[in-house]
């Protein structure tokens, strides 16, 4: 146990009767990077959090640097060098770095705030890691990848040797995610050992030394990660079975175009500018993948193509017509579908049953209903149809839909969204949150309605699902098209693109 930096040894964690933890290992190399690899639900934050002291365990034991341990608290994790960055920042936007970090630290100085030599000493700590922080900066006025660099400098200069990080890449550019990952080499060459949350089967790839699998809350296997580990090996441990990752495209030429935005503006919630003469084409049996980080415009777009926003100005045409600041219904009896980004609040009616969530959109038309009163045979018959086509795993059509998992309730939203053919699909962040098998699902029903001739609009933060199925790359930044890329363009491009960098239409 000499070189072990962690060893966390039978860990049991129980969340109402239900075994989120049962009887896992893990264990951490000092000066390594440890990949915790697995599905959404497998259990990997349970175990970090536990290794953090934000839950105890109900059996099982850890150890740091060979000493058992008790982590009652993340104070008391933090004493025993332990950091964790969690995949939503815990910073106050309006305060300076320097400002964060001092948060809850004794001064050196007494009553007096000690900022200055808080400030040299982070200075010094982020150029060791090459992370180009000034500690004068507004924690607004920093990237999304800064302020993720702050979190982890944070960590550090509380004494992390033992770095916890859940989904780091999540919400970076290309070129954010290579920066983080040389401060992640350099981190390691200074013997700190590293933690990495994460789905994303690349990284795991390309910066780990090791890989720790979990299924269903148990421990599936641990293993070192060299040049002949492949994606296809890691995935069928994280599901137990192969995953198709180059979906047959079924290549053909895009037909006329169907939608054209032109000039398009329009506000976000708090009034501001959120989409400034937005100009974009989609046409017939295409997907066209709208690739950003978030928070630059995607939302309202998809808001504003719904009926869900107003429009400032601009036109958007469907089939030639002009369909701009109509009510959703109007979307919807135009053969408009949408996959909303958030299936909880948009998508679903959460306590309405599953058969009441298909029909939403038609319960007052045949064959669901006839003189103002339901057909239950029929809406019964449609539930078993979707149910069957869509693999939705629930006990009956009577179940809510909350009662349902991730993967399922999209399933819903699929069926209610895609059964009908619809012309134009809409589709924001379609796999967020869902597990490696069910995306794969999701992105298969999306090829087929563009297949069925359908114009797409794929909004996604992936980049691996942007480049898997669009025909054309859009890059949006700051409510902006930045250029029009073709399918196959690197992602490096791409990213350059996501930071801002504008670049001519080349396709």
């Amino acid at each position: 146990m000499d070189n072990l930096a962690v060893s966390m040894q039978g860990i049991t964690k129980i969340f109402n009767g239900v075994k989120a933890n049962d009887n896992v290992d893990f264990n951490l190399r000092k000066g390594s990077i440890h990949g915790l690899l697995g599905e959404n639900g497998a259990g990997k934050t349970t175990l970090m959090n536990i290794l953090y002291g934000l839950y105890q365990q109900e059996a099982g034991d850890i150890y740091i640097n060979g000493s058992k341990e008790e982590i009652s608290s993340p104070i008391k994790a933090i004493s025993l060098g332990i950091g964790m960055v969690h995949q939503h920042f815990m910073l106050a936007r309006p305060m300076t770095v320097v400002e964060n970090v001092m948060l809850g630290k004794k001064s050196r100085r007494g009553v007096l705030l000690d900022t200055k030599e808080t400030a040299t000493e982070l200075k010094e700590l982020a150029d060791k890691y090459k992370m180009n922080i000034d500690p004068y900066s507004k924690i607004w006025q920093l990237s999304v990848g800064e302020q993720q660099r702050v979190e982890i400098l944070t960590a550090i200069y509380q004494g992390a040797d033992i770095l916890i990080l859940d989904e780091p890449t999540a919400v970076l550019t290309p070129q954010e995610a290579n920066i983080l990952f040389d401060m992640l080499r350099h981190m390691k060459a200074d013997g700190k050992s590293i933690i990495l949350i994460t789905h994303k089967l690349e990284e795991i790839i390309s910066i780990v030394d090791e890989v720790t699998v979990l299924r269903d809350g148990e421990l599936i296997g641990s293993k070192l990660v060299d040049e002949h580990t492949t994606k296809e090996e890691l995935t069928k441990m994280m599901v137990g079975r192969d995953v198709l990752f180059n979906f047959d495209k079924n290549q053909k030429a895009p037909g006329a175009v169907k939608v054209e935005l032109k000039g398009l503006s329009a506000s976000n919630d708090k009034g501001l500018p959120a989409l400034t003469d937005f100009n974009l084409t989609v046409h017939e049996g295409e997907i066209l993948g709208l690739a950003g980080v978030d928070g630059n415009g995607q939302k309202e777009l998809c808001e504003v193509l719904t009926g869900l926003r107003k429009a400032d100005g601009g036109q958007f045409l469907f089939k030639g017509k002009e369909m701009i600041n109509q009510p959703p219904v109007f979307y919807i009896n135009s053969g408009i579908s949408h996959i909303p980004e958030d299936r909880m609040t948009t998508g679903l009616a959460l306590n309405w049953s599953l058969k009441k969530n298909l029909i939403i959109k038609k319960f007052h038309k045949a064959p669901f209903s006839k003189n103002g009163l339901l057909n239950q045979k029929a809406i019964d018959a449609y539930w078993d149809k979707c149910q069957k086509e869509y693999q939705i795993k629930a006990n009956s059509g009577e179940d809510h839909a909350r009662a349902l998992s991730g993967g399922n309730q999209q399933k819903v939203i699929l069926a209610r969204e895609l059964d009908d053919h619809p012309e134009m699909v809409i589709a924001n962040q379609p796999t967020r949150g869902l597990d490696i098998g069910a995306s794969e699902y999701v992105r298969q029903k999306i090829l087929d309605a563009r297949n069925d001739g359908a114009a797409v609009l794929l909004v996604s933060a992936d980049l691996e699902e942007i480049l898997q199925l669009s025909d054309r790359i859009a890059v949006i930044y700051d409510g902006k098209i930045m250029g029009i890329l073709p399918a196959g363009t690197d992602t490096n491009t791409i990213g350059m693109l996501m930071m801002g960098h504008k670049q001519e239409e080349k396709a």
